[in-house]
């Protein structure tokens, strides 16, 4: 979120739930990327607060209510309120239950493949209208290609990105196979730990698309752990995952920490990667 709208974005959180009889006279800012993710306390409620126009809450809190009730391992929202969006001064908020963020060290891989595939089990009763993978795919091949948002980007860089997003593209989509509805990006940073276990959050990523592509934002141990899992494809998957966050880290309104030094680094992994495997980026 841009830093001018921080302030407005924290009180219309405040103020939010202020209205809903719970006190916050304290905040905490966990997380801030396209939205703000706050924790309030005393009442210890999390607010993700995002623009009126750069937002799909609806989408997330009706997902999230579908996935809870049938028992798949997910975020609550705050039970004390009702479960809608709420908006304020040209932000959406949305309340969730507050749970201790979970790290890499502390989650075994077995564990996490287990309640990634009760995730995406009961995702695949749910009928719901979300974009395809490879709609993802298309922004950053569109963000490559323009000068204006990535202007720090080398043209061999930029040229060698683009080769890449396309042609991972096509083999992936090539490759065939079942697919269905997916987190999007459940990576270690959108992972909690209640006391029932593992929890996913941040569903506003979600698409349609093989399972492998999911498997590409864990931790490269959770892959051996989930069962049927074609490992050409996660290998592949995961190069263009890759490929796709080092792209956002060129971005010239990316906000993440040291996001410009990893996009360096990221861009030698994927040539070291696509000279290991024989990937032909021309394609």
């Amino acid at each position: 979120m841009r830093t001018s709208e921080v302030p407005r974005a924290v009180a219309a959180a405040v103020s939010t739930a202020s209205s809903l009889g719970l006190a916050a006279d304290d905040v905490i800012v966990l997380h801030d990327s396209n939205k703000l993710t706050l924790r309030l306390l005393p009442c210890d409620v999390v607010a993700r607060v995002a623009p009126v126009a750069h937002q799909v809450a609806r989408f997330e809190v009706e997902l999230a209510r579908l996935l809870a009730e049938s028992g798949c391992p997910v975020a609550a929202l705050e039970p004390r309120v009702e479960p809608r969006v709420h908006e304020r001064d040209g932000f959406v908020v949305t309340l969730w239950t507050f749970y201790e963020p979970a790290t890499p060290r502390q989650v075994p891989p077995a564990d996490y493949a287990r309640a990634l595939e009760r995730l995406h089990a009961g995702m695949r009763g749910l009928d719901v209208p979300t974009p395809h993978f490879t709609d993802r795919v298309e922004q950053a091949q569109r963000l490559v290609a323009n000068r204006d948002r990535t202007p720090a980007l080398a043209d061999t860089d930029r040229e060698f990105l683009g080769d890449t997003l396309r042609s991972l593209r096509r083999v992936i989509g090539e490759r065939g196979g079942a697919e269905q509805l997916l987190h999007g990006e459940p990576h270690p940073g959108n992972v909690l730990t209640a006391g029932s276990g593992l929890l996913f959050t941040d569903l506003e990523t979600c698409c349609r698309g093989p399972l492998e592509f999911d498997l590409a934002h864990a931790p490269e141990e959770v892959g051996a752990h989930y069962p049927g899992v074609d490992h050409d494809m996660l290998r592949e998957c995961r190069l263009l995952v890759l490929a796709m966050i080092t792209t956002w880290r060129w971005d010239r309104d990316d906000r993440f920490p040291n996001g410009r030094r990893l996009g360096t680094e990221w861009l030698g992994r994927i040539r070291a990667a696509v000279d290991r495997h024989g990937f032909d980026t021309r394609g």
